[in-house]
């Protein structure tokens, strides 16, 4: 154990002191690169945070954005930009109407962000190994985003689907566990998962470029690796608008099929309950044309980018942190 610690105390020592020679970024003080194997406790615990983080501080734009997605929106919530959603949003509904939802969103996060990203860390390096022999690879990163997502999904999908239903217009439900008894009741507990297809097909190829976006940006702003604030924020910031971007035909079908909008099913002449990608595609589709398939981008846009980048370097710097307490405490008093 004594051995262990003090390879790695000593591969932070070095770390310290080459980021201070190369200093490949301008920054105001000096940053530590992170060491290679970080326990999953703190890739947890980092994920963890971030993605509380991510969806709470820019919830009132994912409000926004569920609603401008709604395909037959009522006369009273159809709206123009972001801004003007929430300002009418807020006049007409009241202060915190953009905040509905936020507590099932918070309870999801923490657990699907934690095994998120402690699954992508473990399979990237897993795969840079065998690919790339423990350099940076495209394929493993895409590859490991994709994994991550499949886990991060289960347990968010739930979630999403009460989030969504609370935040469209003329939400039936009082509350949290008001909207889960009245789904259960109605529909069974298969309503929480019925998107989860769409919602991977969606997401998988979200994360993967999100991931190799990210990780591109960081060869060329980031190429050493060091722990540096503005490179995990600028790279979060690309990552998350072009994987939004992209994405958002499979993101409005998945709003349909978690909000099961009334109005638009009923003039479709659809009984009961639309499930199924295929169908949620024909019936966008129907209902709007390939313009239906891009409603709401600005507001999804506009959600991830700071979402994204708060996510990257809240975590970055968690890890880093508790990595370097780890290694402080397991090398006892005076030898750091």
């Amino acid at each position: 154990m004594e051995a262990t610690s003090d390879s790695a105390v000593a591969a932070l020592e070095m770390s310290q002191t080459k980021s201070k020679d190369e200093e490949p970024l301008s920054t105001d003080g000096d940053y530590e690169s992170l060491p290679p194997h970080v326990s999953v406790a703190t890739h947890m615990t980092a994920g963890a945070v971030a993605g509380i983080l991510e969806h709470t501080v820019m919830y009132p734009v994912d409000s926004v954005k569920t609603r401008m997605q709604s395909l037959q929106p009522d006369p009273n919530a159809q709206y123009k930009s972001v801004y003007g959603a929430l300002k009418r949003i807020i006049k007409t509904e009241g202060f915190f109407r953009p905040l509905r939802g936020l507590n099932i969103t918070m309870m999801g996060a923490g657990p699907a962000h934690a095994l998120y990203f402690a699954c992508y860390e473990r399979v990237k390096r897993s795969l840079s190994d065998v690919i790339q022999s423990g350099g940076n690879s495209h394929l493993a990163n895409g590859v490991a985003g994709s994994v991550a997502t499949v886990l991060h999904d289960a347990i968010m999908n739930p979630a999403e689907v009460v989030k969504q239903r609370m935040q469209m217009y003329n939400s039936p439900y009082q509350g949290l566990w008001d909207c889960v008894r009245t789904v259960t009741r109605a529909e069974g507990i298969g309503a929480f998962y019925r998107s989860y297809s769409t919602q991977l097909t969606m997401n998988i190829p979200f994360q993967a470029v999100h991931f190799i976006t990210y990780e591109l940006m960081q060869e060329h702003l980031n190429p050493h690796r060091h722990y540096h604030p503005g490179s995990h924020i600028m790279s979060g910031a690309l990552a998350g608008a072009v994987s939004a971007a992209v994405t958002t035909p499979l993101d409005v079908c998945k709003t349909l099929l978690n909000t099961q909008e009334n109005v638009a099913l009923n003039s479709m002449n659809i009984s009961g309950h639309l499930t199924g990608m295929a169908n949620a595609f024909r019936t966008v589709y129907r209902l709007g044309g390939l313009t239906a398939f891009f409603k709401g981008v600005q507001a999804r846009v506009i959600y991830q980018m700071p979402s994204t980048a708060i996510a990257w370097s809240v975590y970055e710097f968690f890890k880093y942190f508790l990595t370097k307490q780890q290694l402080e405490q397991e090398a006892g008093p005076g030898q750091l």
